[in-house]
């Protein structure tokens, strides 16, 4: 199981120490320091079964820089979408667990966290 978080975020944090009480096995990725590629956004999207804007943090100031709001939202605005997470990784939704079993979820809440357990 890895956990893409920013270690500033509450949320992040709350993750990681439930992972730690539960005793599961993990790898941290610190995204803002180690960006995920596209492919690997890809990847991810495919396992969570989103869209790149579902994982967006529309609210961050490079989102505004970038007219992130006004951007299209068609199967064919993926690549588009998923090249500014990668160049811009804080835009990215966190934290992200990717489990062992193929799936992935963005785990903004604990029992998001303890799905991932089971």
């Amino acid at each position: 199981m890895e956990i893409w978080v920013n270690p500033r975020c509450s949320k992040c944090r709350s993750a990681v120490s439930l992972l730690d009480e539960a005793g599961a096995e993990y790898t941290v990725r610190r995204y803002l320091e180690d960006p995920p590629t596209e492919a690997e956004l890809v990847a991810v999207l495919d396992r969570l079964g989103l869209d790149p804007w579902d994982i967006t943090r529309t609210g961050e100031k490079i989102a505004g820089e970038l007219e992130l709001k006004s951007w299209g939202r068609a199967p064919e605005d993926r690549p588009r979408w998923i090249a500014a997470l990668a160049e811009h990784p804080e835009l990215i939704q966190r934290p992200i667990i990717t489990a062992d079993d193929g799936t992935a979820v963005v785990a903004r809440d604990e029992n998001t966290v303890r799905s991932v357990l089971s």
